[in-house]
């Protein structure tokens, strides 16, 4: 038998033919979807252009929200940065039982980071982690790579080499140039991940999770950013509204007008541009997700008899970091998926903090974990322009009452448009419609008493159930502020 070499020729071509039909009609194997997630430490509501701020400039971020959907109705878990970002971590209420232990996060929970390492991504973290001593670090908890990350929820200086008296430089960030700035740094740690991945890694998916320090205390800012602000703030008509107003144990700050503070701002705007270019130009951007968020409402309150310095203000929502009334837990939300937001989306529809681990997971195509992310649901119908999407109630309990930021103990439920607020330790509730008042002004409670009854029996049986109300206290703050609390109450 000879060897017929065109006969061999057309088979092989025909092999190809084939080969090259099934390529299109199914396409190659999908690369997994990128994220970056860049979340602002104490960034209020009202802290960029595109949510209502005619001081301060955010052209980067109004872009993204251009690019992908607005949530207006975006909240975390709790007003602080500690119980917010377990949330995040978890996809559980801070609450829970177990959820931390010894120094940290507990070891055992699994965090968003374990669960995307375990399927096949590379994961670095650079910023405040805030979650934890040594040993309860960003690589103890699913981060391959860890940038700054420890104890610290505060930076000890914005400035390098980023310490101060006996506050050491925060681990990863150790070189650099002499006065660099803080919110700089952390985005050159960023492009360099992204510049290393592309090159040592290129068939890998990636999580950046870039957890910005600013815009929390210390406020400090590049000069000549102040400078701009400064000069800014000088050509603005003259708000003639009080600077301040008293809202029951706490001073609010009703204007924005800090310089240092839009200057913070401004740098993490320009962060933002800055990691898209390089998106751009490394060639992930149309295979990577971006979330931009904050952890709690801007920092705007203080005790009622303290003078201590505000960054901002959240008006005309109410109050601030550290309340649940809508000043503390609402914040900014933005979600670009390339090639599925559609551009220019606005979301009225809440969703919370819990629920990031699972709609990360989802847009992801990765499986559910949900004995993990037990208080969290999976918002990606809202992203692929899903308008029936509804999640159920949300519930707050936070027990950290503080004279820094002027709050009590307080809880409450978010059932559709209506919230219910408690002051825990005034065994008090009251009920506002937040469709047409979102400043919590006009208290419903006493006109719709069955309604109330519902939402306080609701909020009751959601702490039973989480254990919640073991956590309940505030004797320290009482004490503190005995004649304050009694002039409330005798007003009433």
């Amino acid at each position: 038998m000879t060897f017929d070499r065109i006969g061999f020729m057309k088979s092989m071509s025909m092999v190809a033919v084939v080969g090259a039909f099934c390529f299109a009609a199914y396409g190659a194997p999908e690369k997994k979807l990128n994220f970056v997630f860049c979340i602002v430490d104490d960034l209020g509501w009202k802290d960029i252009s595109c949510m209502g701020s005619d001081f301060y400039e955010t052209p980067a971020i109004d872009r993204l929200a251009k690019d992908g959907v607005l949530f207006t109705d975006a909240y975390q878990a709790a007003p602080r940065c500690v119980s917010s970002r377990t949330s995040i971590m978890t996809g559980k209420y801070h609450y829970r039982p177990g959820i931390k232990s010894g120094d940290g996060l507990a070891i055992e929970e699994v965090t968003i980071a374990e669960a995307f390492k375990e399927a096949g991504y590379r994961t670095f973290f650079t910023g405040k982690w805030h979650l934890g001593k040594k040993g309860y670090y960003p690589q103890d908890q699913g981060f391959d790579i860890n940038k700054g990350g420890c104890e610290y929820g505060s930076p000890p200086t914005y400035f390098h080499p980023y310490s101060k008296g006996s506050l050491a430089t925060p681990p990863g960030l150790e070189g650099g140039k002499e006065g660099q700035y803080l919110t700089d740094r952390l985005t050159d740690e960023s492009i360099k991940f992204l510049r290393d991945h592309v090159k040592e890694h290129p068939d890998k998916p990636f999580l950046l999770w870039l957890s910005h320090y600013g815009v929390h205390t210390p406020l400090e800012a590049k000069e000549k950013l102040i400078k701009k602000y400064e000069k800014k703030l000088a050509s603005m008509a003259k708000d003639t509204g009080p600077d301040y107003i008293t809202d029951y144990t706490g001073k609010v700050k009703m204007k924005q007008d800090i310089a240092v503070y839009a200057a913070m701002i401004e740098s993490v705007d320009e962060s933002v541009k800055r990691i898209r270019k390089e998106l751009e130009r490394s060639g992930l951007a149309d295979n990577t997700a971006i979330i931009f968020t904050s952890d709690n409402g801007g920092l705007s309150t203080t005790a009622a008899t303290s003078n201590r310095p505000m960054a901002t203000s959240n008006h005309p929502l109410r109050t601030g970091k550290g309340w649940i009334y809508e000043g503390g837990i609402r914040l900014p939300l933005i979600v670009f998926w390339p090639g599925v937001t559609k551009a220019g989306s606005v979301s009225d529809l809440p969703v919370v903090g819990t629920d990031l681990y699972p709609t990360m997971l989802d847009i992801a195509g990765l499986r559910p974990r949900p004995k993990q992310h037990i208080d969290g649901v999976s918002f990606a119908p809202i992203l692929k322009g899903d308008k029936s999407f509804r999640r159920g109630p949300i519930y707050w309990y936070y027990t950290f009452a503080k004279d820094g930021t002027g709050n009590p103990s307080m809880a409450a439920v978010r059932d559709g448009d209506y919230k219910l607020v408690e002051i825990l330790f005034e065994d008090k509730a009251e009920l506002y419609d937040l469709s047409d008042d979102i400043g919590e002004q006009n208290d419903l409670a006493a006109r719709e008493p069955e309604r109330t009854k519902k939402m306080r029996g609701m909020l009751r049986d959601w702490a039973k159930e989480t254990e919640a109300a073991s956590l309940w206290k505030n004797k320290n703050f009482v004490e503190t502020n005995k004649a304050l609390l009694e002039a409330i109450r005798n007003k009433r």
